[in-house]
């Protein structure tokens, strides 16, 4: 399975030539490049996560563009000190966190309202842990029963979004999307061969899941 939200690439098009794909600050400087010698444009960065074009700051030297997005992607880490370092904790950071009442582990929940119907309100009251552990439960068993289907979701959003960027004006696009959401790889392929190279294999990329 491709991850791509964990993975983080971006992929650059000149047109319809792709120029890079890689870590942001990769992309950025091979644009940046590319502009810089006379790209014919129109130049789009994709996040491969969601198949957004997005905007990059490509401001200043290739120096100060790699630092710039290598610092957003480890943050906290520039210029960091820790007791590692050989540096003492402050007094702040030795202090005990704050106590925990009763009952209330800290398992990073936020409260949000939910709306149920009385019968299901009844049945949460019947369920060990009371209402909350029991939606808990219920999400998490619903998160892995439906993952393979997530994903597959997942994957046609992305493509789906790259491919209105990228190919909404080409022959085929229509038949093209109602393959793609219909999980027809055949179809898909059959009206996607005479795009440009690089847009149909882009698409095909943001398709592995």
């Amino acid at each position: 399975m491709t991850d791509f939200a964990e993975r983080g690439d971006y992929t650059s098009f000149d047109g319809m030539h792709c120029i890079a794909t890689g870590s942001k600050a990769e992309v950025a400087i091979a644009v940046r490049r590319a502009t810089d010698a006379g790209a014919a444009g129109p130049v789009l960065i994709f996040d491969n996560a969601t198949g957004r074009s997005i905007d990059l700051d490509l401001r200043g030297s290739e120096t100060q563009i790699r630092k710039r997005y290598v610092d957003a992607a480890q943050p906290g880490q520039a210029g960091s000190t820790d007791a590692s370092e050989g540096v003492e904790p402050s007094a702040d950071d030795s202090e005990p966190a704050e106590p925990r009442g009763r009952g209330r582990p800290r398992l990073g929940v936020v409260a949000r309202e939910v709306t149920l119907l009385p019968r299901h309100w009844d049945w949460l009251a019947t369920q060990p842990g009371g209402a909350s552990v029991a939606l808990r439960k219920l999400v998490e068993e619903a998160r892995r029963v439906n993952a393979e289907r997530d994903r597959l979701r997942d994957a046609q959003q992305r493509a789906y979004h790259f491919m209105s960027a990228m190919a909404g004006n080409l022959t085929g696009f229509e038949e093209a999307s109602r393959a793609l959401f219909a999980n027809d790889g055949v179809k898909l392929r059959e009206w996607t061969d005479a795009w440009p190279e690089d847009v149909r294999l882009h698409t095909f990329r943001l398709l592995q899941v």
